[in-house]
């Protein structure tokens, strides 16, 4: 890389634990430490309640609860193992926190992030290990194409951010960025909102 960093890549399946912890130790292994893990991933079905059966529901949360589960669960073995302070952060969502139609597997899901997230910094902090979230609100990603409602969603977050648009993904890769920092080290346990407003006001 230009600035002077190595990046590799290996693919992984969140939803089953055996390739996540693949992945840490993978992570391990390339590095010799693992320092920050960011459990990222994530998607949502959208379909109304009585539609939204248990192969739905659980597609959701496989991806987006017990992913960010394991995510945790292993980068903090290994960090306790290797002695390292290190950050675990988690994307919850604006969605985690106020119910939106026809999402309840991906409000359920990403609710169980926020309190996952507030759960293990309470334990894991007599190690040394902070434990944050950030919670975006709508973001201009390719799966707003990829799913082909990219028209209706940027029409909805008119209504929702206070500035009118869609997030950009660095204007949450840089809060991720900031809290894997020590300059964020009185943080803990916290989950940030990225939404632009989405949660501070409600739209009429």
């Amino acid at each position: 890389m230009s600035t002077g960093g190595k990046a590799v890549f290996i693919k992984v399946d969140v939803s089953i634990q055996e390739q996540v912890e693949n992945a840490v130790n993978f992570a391990v292994e390339q590095y010799g430490r693992l320092d920050v893990m960011f459990n990222n991933a994530g998607f949502g079905i959208t379909k109304p309640f009585i539609e939204h059966d248990p192969v739905t529901y659980n597609k959701v949360v496989s991806v987006n609860q017990h992913g960010v589960y394991y995510g945790m669960y292993f980068a903090a073995r290994k960090m306790v193992e290797l002695g390292i302070k290190g950050v675990i952060i988690n994307t919850a969502s604006a969605l985690g926190m106020m119910a939106s139609s026809y999402k309840v597997s991906y409000n359920a899901s990403k609710g169980a992030v926020v309190m996952m997230t507030k759960s293990a910094a309470l334990d894991l902090a007599q190690y040394g290990i902070r434990v944050v979230g950030i919670a975006p609100g709508g973001v201009d990603t390719p799966i707003l194409d990829q799913a082909k409602v990219r028209d209706g969603v940027e029409e909805q977050i008119k209504k929702l951010h206070m500035r009118k648009v869609l997030l950009d993904s660095e204007e949450l890769a840089n809060v991720a960025a900031f809290l894997a920092s020590e300059s964020a080290s009185g943080i803990n346990g916290q989950i940030i909102n990225v939404d632009d407003g989405f949660t501070s006001f409600k739209s009429w």
